[in-house]
């Protein structure tokens, strides 16, 4: 039962591989801010165009 606990099949986390995940998380998170970040900056862009648009 010990064996199913892990992830690798000797049930043992290096600390290598434990940095490379939490590496990967740490960067699958930069992506999604990265992106909604981007997202804002649109949206932030479209409503000044509006305004300037329908400005009098």
């Amino acid at each position: 039962m010990a064996e199913a606990d892990g992830p690798s099949p000797g049930g043992e986390l290096t600390p290598e591989k434990r940095r490379l995940a939490e590496e990967k998380k740490n960067e699958r998170y930069v992506w999604w801010y990265l992106a909604y970040f981007l997202f804002g900056i649109h949206i932030v862009a479209f409503v000044m165009i509006y305004a300037v648009m329908h400005a009098k």
